[in-house]
């Protein structure tokens, strides 16, 4: 079995972004997204959770709402507000560069040449 990685720390803030573009989830809905998204790679507890969605909550990123879950408990669900999906863009574009960053260093089969030669 495969141990979950660690989450890079401002990670999750878009992680959650990412998954309620999709539409309103309640936390658990979010935890169990990420995972099986990243085929369990990722795995969020709610200690970690509910603090991430409290700030994009705070930011005006994300908006809660009260209701019921699928089994007919209640259940704050969070939706992305505008502002939320403008960030999203954004930081989708800065994980993009900085992942294609990191594969160059790390699939590189030599070092690059001297700036000045």
């Amino acid at each position: 079995m495969k141990s979950p990685l660690d989450l890079v720390r401002g990670t999750l803030d878009v992680l959650i972004l990412k998954a309620l573009v999709w539409g309103p989830l309640h936390g658990y809905a979010v935890t169990d997204l990420i995972r099986r998204q990243t085929d369990e790679a990722l795995l969020v507890d709610e200690g970690t959770l509910y603090p991430a969605l409290w700030r994009l909550e705070n930011k005006g990123l994300a908006e809660g709402e009260w209701g019921l879950s699928e089994n007919n408990r209640k259940a704050k669900f969070y939706r992305l507000t505008k502002e939320g999906r403008r960030r999203l863009r954004e930081e989708t574009r800065t994980w993009d560069a900085y992942a294609a960053a990191v594969t160059k260093v790390l699939h590189a089969a030599q070092p690059p040449l001297p700036e000045d030669a």
